[in-house]
């Protein structure tokens, strides 16, 4: 586990603390009232500890986050003025939104805060240095604090200015959300209990060597889903229909063969729900393997769900990286529910149970068994690379 300088090691009474969150949630406008909706405020709620320790111990807090993609320009689309207010809403006081991000807006703000007070900058992403991570601009931010609290793990694998630059400039610490992050996932590489399960999906193999690989002296067993258990199986030879698939299946074959060489098991689905296609959700019907002629897979079947279930409830370490098929859709997400309940049962027992962020800590939520298990990250691709055993640039920032 990397060593960080952590809030533990900060005196921020008096300070102005410039803090990085991930606060890019999904919104919607509501309808007649020209409001935007936001629709699911977890990455607020998850900023809250950090924010609210700051503010007890008399920091000056000013929040940096950033919300959709800009571009480097400034959009009215994606201003912050409604995540600054929801997060006002949670914390019963005023967020003073600046205007700008290293402008005369956001550096009166800054000048201008007294102990315990919060504020918030407009998107940085409005500004073309953050993702160029221009040390001009990073230092610009930098003048704006004392000190530098980094609570972004969703972000920690952007190299950008407010996430890697301004640790350059200013004394840099670990928010309470990023160390915990990083505490939960390093146990799933670090000496993690066995048995040890990893259930996997996701729509190509491509995207996820990297964890395959790094995971594979840990773990006990892969259970496979998604598209790429359909690349999985094309490269044993079973036909997969119309299903989605890699073209190249060459990187399945190595996975394949280095499973069997480290006595590693790969468990791919025995049955399966199909359809014509992806829109027939009426015509969905369940199949074993050798009868999926030209249709598409598009969730494990209820074979396959009770071999995985069974694998995953006598495991100790659990991390869920990626649905089992088209969750969002009624008649395909029965495959990633019973993996949840069986991820929900095995926690009860004291197993570690981790749900990756992106598209896995979103099916968890969906389907219900997010607040069953051990640990939800925050972070998707951030959670990935990190089970992958890539240097994190925000990490990399921190430490000692």
């Amino acid at each position: 586990m990397p060593t960080l300088h952590t809030l533990k090691d900060a005196d921020v009474r008096g300070k102005r603390v410039l803090l990085r969150e991930d606060l890019n949630v999904p919104m919607r406008p509501s309808t007649g009232s020209g409001q935007v909706q936001i629709l699911d405020p977890k990455r607020i709620d998850a900023a809250l500890p950090t924010v609210r320790h700051l503010t007890g111990q008399g920091a000056r807090v000013i929040i940096v986050s950033h919300l959709g993609r800009p571009d480097g320009k400034r959009n009215p689309r994606y201003t912050l003025k409604p995540i600054a207010d929801a997060l006002a809403e949670r914390l019963h006081a005023d967020v003073i939104l600046a205007s700008d991000v290293v402008g005369p807006s956001a550096r009166e703000i800054s000048e201008s805060l007294r102990d315990g007070q919060v504020a918030m900058l407009e998107n940085v992403r409005f500004e073309p240095g953050e993702e160029q991570n221009d040390p001009h601009f990073a230092k610009q931010l930098a003048s704006l604090a004392d000190l530098y609290v980094d609570d972004a793990f969703g972000t920690a694998h952007r190299a950008h200015a407010s996430t890697e630059g301004v640790a350059h400039y200013l004394p840099s610490f670990a928010g309470l959300l990023m160390e915990a992050e990083i505490a939960e996932l390093s146990k799933l590489l670090v000496d993690p209990e066995q048995p040890y399960v990893c259930v996997i999906g996701g729509a190509k193999i491509k995207d996820k060597v990297g964890v395959f690989s790094n995971l594979m002296d840990r773990v006990n067993a892969f259970c496979i889903g998604g598209g790429m258990a359909n690349t999985f199986l094309a490269a044993q030879g079973v036909n997969v229909g119309a299903s989605l698939r890699d073209d190249d299946l060459q990187p399945a074959r190595a996975m394949l063969e280095l499973a069997q060489a480290r006595g590693v098991s790969m468990m791919l689905p025995v049955d399966a729900v199909v359809s014509s296609s992806f829109d027939n959700d009426a015509g969905a019907r369940t199949v074993d393997l050798d009868a999926v002629g030209d249709a598409m897979i598009l969730d494990i079947g209820p074979k396959t769900a009770a071999a995985y279930a069974k694998t995953i409830e006598t495991a100790r370490t659990v991390v869920f990286n990626g649905p089992m098929g088209v969750y969002e859709k009624t008649p395909y997400c029965e495959g990633t529910r019973i993996v949840g309940e069986a991820m929900a049962r095995s926690t009860q027992r004291g197993a570690r149970t981790v749900v990756g962020g992106g598209d896995a800590a979103a099916a968890a939520d969906e389907l219900g068994f997010a607040g069953k298990v051990t640990h939800v990250s925050t972070g998707g691709g951030a959670t990935l690379e990190f089970l992958e055993g890539k240097e994190l640039p925000g990490i990399k920032a921190l430490q000692r």
